[in-house]
């Protein structure tokens, strides 16, 4: 049974500031990349004013988490489905943007709130200054499974669009979701077949030589070892599968998982019947 709690979950480490309140989030709840050391407990000053107590994250000094007054688990009811981020990982070619926008027409057509992150469109603004060296990859990553990570917050289905050939990269992103929030979809599509789609002529350049720290040429991918999806090329007759059988092999997952509530219920409705039916707080759309 899957359950949504309608309340946020906080990282450890991090003082949570709303209504004029400070509380520490619970040990229990500590993932990677979460704030650490400088604060330890709310006090009085000689003024006797309570201050609010900040951290050290990183080289951000004096910072303060701002809860929101609105949870993530109400705008998951509002929404009527859990927030995620799907992470396409795959060799240039393999088709990643063009099954996550596929899915994304077909989740747009159920009702569903979602959010799409490509990897070239990143790089014409946010991720601009960085290159293709392995220290900027691994930069490129990290930022966009920030950016992922709050749109997941909003209770979007987020998905991503990235070679992302390092696992420790993907990993890093893995660590910073709850467990269950983060799905890596692994395209499982061989480098020869890659090549020979080769949309943008990047495999003729690379192997030419006018193009270096080319995934799959003279940089490596590091493909999954434990994926939450695996998409491959071709289906069980050997005839290559079509971007919708892609899509649609993803979106069962969703639904059977309980990402998605039924799109026949209203949200609305929904979300009162659950209300009615739950008295501790826990929405559980499985139960619809």
């Amino acid at each position: 049974m899957v359950t949504v709690a309608s309340r946020v979950r906080p990282v450890a480490g991090r003082p949570i500031c709303c209504c004029n309140r400070v509380r520490m989030a619970p040990v229990a709840a500590a993932r990677s990349g979460s704030a650490s050391g400088s604060g330890t407990a709310v006090a009085n000053n000689s003024d006797g004013k309570v201050l609010l107590q900040t951290v050290t994250v990183g080289n951000s000094t004096n910072i303060c988490w701002q809860e929101t007054m609105v949870s993530r688990g109400d705008k998951e009811v509002l929404l009527g489905q859990r927030g995620c981020v799907l992470w396409f990982t795959g060799l240039s070619g393999s088709g990643k943007s063009t099954v996550a926008c596929t899915l994304e027409h077909l989740l747009h057509e159920r009702g569903h709130l979602t959010s799409l992150l490509d990897g070239d469109n990143i790089r014409h603004g946010l991720n601009k200054d960085l290159g293709f060296s392995a220290a900027d990859r691994t930069e490129n990553i990290r930022r966009i499974g920030e950016v992922a990570i709050l749109f997941k917050d909003t209770g979007a289905v987020t998905m991503t669009s990235f070679i992302s050939p390092y696992r420790a990269d993907r990993e890093m992103v893995r660590q910073r979701c709850q467990p269950g929030e983060f799905l890596e979809v692994f395209m499982n599509i061989p480098l020869e077949v890659c090549e020979a789609r080769d949309p943008k002529g990047l495999y003729k350049k690379a192997r030419a030589g006018l193009i270096k720290n080319f995934t799959g040429i003279d940089d490596p991918y590091e493909a999954p070892l434990a994926p939450e999806l695996v998409i491959d090329c071709f289906d069980d007759e050997g005839q290559p599968r079509s971007p919708l059988a892609m899509a649609q092999q993803i979106l069962h997952t969703l639904e059977d998982q309980g990402y998605l509530r039924d799109p026949t219920i209203p949200t609305l409705a929904a979300a009162k019947a659950l209300q009615r039916k739950h008295s501790d707080g826990v929405l559980d759309f499985a139960e619809l």
